[in-house]
């Protein structure tokens, strides 16, 4: 496989969209008009072995499920996507066809989500590593969302439902390769247009469900200097996971509150503004708690009897 040789078909592979981007793939750097007085910039990496497995994951899965996660930090700002860089590193023998399957699922998820893939570069390394920088855009800093806004006597809601990505990848690991919850960990969707409608809804924090809630909601606490509460019994269940996790032998709240990767949108608000932003999501919403005077995050289980649990973190 020529270096030059993938770099000019995955040139071919790319699409400019959006009306920003003046220059991409080709020239030393990509070129973009900025659309709104407000750049908002993430970096994502994943790398064979330490996120994802090849025996489990096809090289579109992880194009896809690199993307989305990274597109997924922008959504936790209220951010409209824009523009992704992405630096690939192939190991030796990974071959030019499989090469592409990736770039091309990257680029069909920034076709549905409005994302330009603007640049990037392709390097030998040992393992399968990908590093996905995206921008997104926003009219002023005040239309974005943040972790640290929580405040006493403020909400907790969540969209979607949580712990299916988690049961997916225990449904994969042991040979599974069917069925909602697996594809729901291998082909993540972001929450960008929720993002965007709950920030503009009066949202008073925002992260999305990486690392599980057990995790994420610590960070709202803790960048907000406030307790945060979370009513297990009150977290939204993807459908089949009560019967997967009877069927793993594992806990199917301990899943969906410490198990990560749902990538939903976890938030904060005033009680006033519960109604706007239930109108606003164009997905379920769900509320798990409160934050109050304090610090920290308490997990409560049936009958407000406190549970210990952690979610992912990064080595």
């Amino acid at each position: 496989m020529s270096e030059l040789s993938l770099i000019a078909a995955i040139e071919r592979a790319l699409s400019a969209r959006g009306g920003r981007l003046l220059r991409g793939p080709g020239d030393d750097a990509a070129v973009v008009r900025a659309a709104g007085a407000v750049a908002v910039t993430s970096i994502d990496a994943m790398v064979e072995g330490v996120h994802f497995k090849l025996d489990t994951h096809s090289p579109a899965d992880v194009g896809h499920k690199a993307l989305a996660a990274a597109l997924s930090d922008i959504a936790a700002m209220g951010a409209r996507p824009g523009e992704a860089y992405v630096a690939l590193g192939l190991p030796p023998g990974f071959g030019e066809e499989r090469a592409l399957d990736l770039v091309r699922a990257m680029e069909e998820l920034g076709e549905r989500t409005g994302t330009a893939i603007a640049g990037g570069d392709v390097i030998q390394a040992p393992e399968l590593q990908l590093s996905v920088t995206v921008t997104g855009w926003a009219d002023s800093d005040d239309a974005l969302a943040y972790r640290d806004g929580a405040r006493p006597g403020h909400l907790l809601g969540v969209t979607g439902e949580l712990g299916g990505s988690g049961a997916g990848l225990l449904l994969l690991e042991r040979g599974e390769r069917d069925g909602p919850l697996v594809q729901r960990h291998l082909r993540p969707e972001p929450r960008l247009a929720a993002g965007v409608a709950l920030a503009a809804a009066g949202v008073s924090a925002m992260i999305d469900v990486s690392d599980g809630v057990a995790t994420d909601a610590r960070h709202l606490a803790e960048r907000s200097g406030v307790e945060i509460v979370v009513d297990l019994e009150r977290v939204p269940l993807a459908p089949g996971l009560r019967e997967a996790a009877e069927e793993l032998g594992r806990d199917p709240l301990e899943l969906a509150a410490a198990a990560g990767e749902d990538f939903e949108l976890l938030f904060t608000a005033p009680a006033d503004r519960r109604a706007a932003i239930e109108q606003s999501a164009d997905l379920p919403v769900s509320w798990i708690g409160e934050a109050r005077e304090g610090s920290g995050l308490r997990l409560l289980a049936a009958g407000g009897r406190p549970v210990e649990l952690t979610g992912y973190e990064h080595p």
